[in-house]
């Protein structure tokens, strides 16, 4: 039996990705800020630790650990993205760092490392595919891209150095049940949900821009799966895990408000709304045998009744 730590096990990933590693036979150690907030963590064991510290990376690597899932990080939505430049930066940047210190200090053989799409400049509607060496030269669209982009090279230089095998993945926007969905981090298909949700048929709901950005959005499933193909192969350059459907904004709100079967009007406002749009190649990871199989209109049927609930829930809490 494998030894996997899963840092940022308390997330939504993170906890997604626990029982997927436990159903495949590891014994999984669990590491956050805190426990999910769902649902009970499937781990074996689940360590309450701040990973900034580098005593406590050390911490929860003690006992032995084969593999390690390098998920934790303060980030959220576009606009806690933008919000939290400075917090972003700092932590995430201690959080990487020293958790790959320590991981390379314990003899750890095998380190994946999560990073995002946020690597990439912004992009034309309808511009060509970009392979994940269009990366470089590097023209993030804000700070979390930039931290990402870092913490992908400290990742692989540590590798090099103690003969580490790691596996860098670039997530695009993620979603499914549990994920967050209120409070200002959740990302834009939970936000939908929840506008959505929350309105009744006829109201008007608020969408940041005009509606036009376009972005492609990948099931929590699918994800999950792509990070344990990734991990188990021998690819050791950053590859780009996700779905190729695209959609504009308004085609994600017009998937929403069809599933939920009612009818809102959108009021655009002003908000940050990040890059234009994004089309990458998923050639590398399809090589590995990955492909998306939930598009988003069964995801979003799959989520929205999940968002739905949480908001009837707080509202008989009220």
């Amino acid at each position: 039996m494998k030894n996997a730590l899963v840092c940022g096990a308390g997330g939504f990933i993170g906890a997604h990705l626990v029982r997927r590693l436990v159903a495949d036979g590891y014994r999984v150690r669990g590491a956050d800020l805190a426990v999910p907030e769902f649902a009970p963590s499937a781990a074996h064991d689940f360590v309450i630790a701040d990973l900034r510290d580098r005593d406590e990376c050390a911490r929860v690597l003690a006992d032995g650990v084969d593999e390690v899932y390098q998920l934790a990080a303060d980030m959220g939505g576009m606009g806690f993205i933008h919000a939290a430049e400075c917090e972003i930066m700092r932590n995430n940047v201690l959080i990487n760092v020293n958790m790959i210190d320590a991981a390379a200090a314990a003899g750890v053989g095998r380190y994946f490392y999560s990073s995002s799409v946020c690597v990439y400049r912004d992009m034309a509607i309808g511009e060509s595919e970009m392979t994940e060496e269009g990366a470089y030269p590097a023209s993030p669209d804000n700070e979390y891209g930039w931290e990402k982009l870092y913490s992908e090279r400290v990742v692989s230089a540590y590798g090099r150095r103690h003969g580490i095998a790691t596996r860098i993945a670039r997530f695009q926007n993620t979603y499914g049940p549990e994920g967050t969905w209120t409070g200002g981090r959740e990302k834009a298909p939970a936000a939908i949900c929840r506008k959505v949700a929350e309105a009744d048929a006829g109201d008007e709901i608020e969408v940041w821009g005009d509606g036009s950005a376009v972005r492609s959005y990948t099931y929590v499933d699918d994800l999950v799966d792509g990070i344990v193909r990734l991990t188990a192969s021998d690819r050791d350059q950053p590859t780009n895990i996700g779905n190729p459907e695209y959609v504009s904004v308004d085609e994600l709100v017009a998937t929403v408000a069809a599933v939920a079967g009612k009818s809102v009007r959108v009021r655009n406002v002003d908000g940050p709304v990040g890059v234009r749009s994004r089309n990458f190649s998923h050639a590398a990871i399809e090589g590995l045998g990955f492909r998306a199989s939930v598009p988003l209109r069964l995801g979003i049927e799959r989520t929205y009744p999940w968002v739905a609930a949480q908001v009837e829930a707080a509202r008989d809490a009220r």
